[in-house]
């Protein structure tokens, strides 16, 4: 007699969602779901392999992240950042990065600091071999590590709301050799120990990614101030 197989494990309905959602998010920081796209919850329900339920529950937190937006209640589709979300996503880049790099110089352990150097080495072979998806993700890990450096764990909670939106910024500029100079001049800052060396180098950064984001975004005409 053969023995019995084992019934299927049913993944429970959030972690379906969560499954969903992190995907969708993923492929809109990207770029493989473009600003104006359509997300058609049978569509996707179909090639996730999951009911349209999660589907509809991963759409309304991707709402929530500022990714998508309901053109009408029944069209969905991806969000075109305006000149003003990308002003104010800046502004408090701006506002909390140069805070985070200041603490960070003085809170550093070379533990920690030789974790930072592993992701700017990583982050040269991916711009060397123009990796874009490989460099948007150590970059963002390179951030994050600079807030664990910085050991406010209120800072974190601050930052998490918008990190997915930050993410997609980031993706924005394809600047990548000018990226990784600032990436390690800022590396340099901090661990120098010096704090007001860090928050000058931070500052500097911000502002020059919010520069290569506008242009790429809305060309070298756009008439945009820098971030307060």
């Amino acid at each position: 007699m053969a023995p019995m197989s084992s019934p299927a494990k049913i993944e429970p309905l959030g972690a379906v969602r969560e499954r969903v959602l992190a995907a969708l998010r993923q492929e809109i920081i990207a770029g493989r779901l473009r600003p104006g796209d359509r997300l058609v919850e049978r569509e996707l329900a179909d090639r996730f392999g999951v009911s349209r339920v999660p589907v509809r529950e991963a759409i309304r937190a991707l709402v929530a992240e500022g990714f998508v937006l309901f053109e009408t209640p029944r069209r969905t589709v991806v969000r075109r950042l305006s000149p003003t979300d990308v002003k104010e996503l800046f502004e408090l880049r701006e506002a909390l990065e140069v805070y985070a790099a200041g603490l960070a110089a003085t809170r550093a352990t070379p533990e920690a600091l030789a974790e930072l150097r592993e992701l700017l080495d990583r982050a040269a072979e991916a711009t060397r071999a123009g990796d874009a998806e490989t460099i948007t993700d150590v970059n963002t890990r390179f951030h994050d590590g600079i807030l664990a450096l910085a050991g406010n764990g209120l800072l974190i909670s601050v930052m998490e709301p918008v990190d997915g939106r930050l993410r997609w910024l980031t993706r924005q500029n394809e600047e990548w050799p000018q990226l990784l100079t600032e990436h390690r001049e800022l590396y340099d800052a901090i661990a120098s120990g010096d704090p007001q060396r860090a928050r000058a180098h931070a500052l500097t950064h911000v502002q020059a990614n919010y520069r290569s984001t506008v242009r790429h975004l809305f060309g070298d005409g756009a008439d945009l101030p820098p971030p307060a």
